[in-house]
């Protein structure tokens, strides 16, 4: 079997006192969409942000296609397409413009550009500053961005939130078009739904730590039960 093309291995996160990921380990193989799914503040972005490499890891390691951060930063950069969670866009640059930006960063020739911008719907808000965007518009430049040099490996952070109903159902359809050509996608949620219609597994993060489980539907019937009981339980 092919090496995965994520390995995040023991990987834990401690600032001061508190422990915001404890020996988290998983993998994701080429091709596959892994979830990570948990409440707000449960340690999803902080994992996410340690398996991009924007944030060194206390303990554990992180490998992209058999690269290490430490070790081989700008192969394991050139391997990930990084969508943060609502970044906000400042000064007076057009979306085409500050894809141009990222492009020119990436080596990524213009017209990649163009293609991106329409394949996330903002072909007819290329001129408009990206800073005027709303937070829907905004997810899909951040995601246009991502996809832009066509990384092996897009991780991304809470990449539905703000979308509308249809652009959710759009976002569904160009991760399944990545995954079919085999691109790896992690993505973190707090929509079980989302991750439901598009994850083949799923991991649970909670209080900063991490259950794998073999599916999404048996990792989604898991997330639910805690809650299920406690219904159950009130008078």
């Amino acid at each position: 079997m092919a090496e995965p093309m994520l390995v995040v291995d023991r990987v834990t996160k401690i600032v001061g006192r508190r422990t915001l990921v404890r020996e988290a380990s998983f993998v994701a193989h080429s091709g596959e969409v892994l979830a990570l799914v948990g409440p707000n503040g449960a340690g999803k972005s902080t994992l996410i942000r340690m398996i991009v490499g924007a944030m060194p890891p206390t303990r554990g390691k992180v490998t992209v296609d058999g690269c290490g951060w430490r070790r081989h930063r700008k192969e394991f950069a050139r391997r990930i397409g990084y969508m943060p969670d609502d970044y906000r866009f400042g000064g007076r640059l057009s979306a085409r413009e500050t894809l141009i930006f990222w492009a020119n960063l990436r080596g990524v020739p213009r017209e990649r550009v163009d293609e991106a911008l329409e394949e996330v719907g903002l072909a007819d808000f290329s001129r408009k500053p990206a800073a005027t965007f709303s937070k829907g518009m905004r997810q899909r430049l951040l995601f246009a961005q991502a996809m832009l040099a066509r990384p092996p490996l897009l991780v991304l952070d809470e990449p539905t939130s703000g979308l509308d109903p249809l652009w959710q159902a759009e976002f569904v359809r160009l991760v399944r078009k990545l995954s079919g050509a085999g691109h790896t996608v992690v993505f973190s949620t707090h929509q079980p739904e989302v991750a439901e219609a598009l994850a083949g597994r799923v991991v649970l993060v909670n209080r900063g730590e991490v259950r794998e489980e073999a599916s999404a539907a048996e990792a989604l019937r898991a997330f639910f039960r805690p809650l299920a009981e406690g219904l159950k339980a009130m008078p």
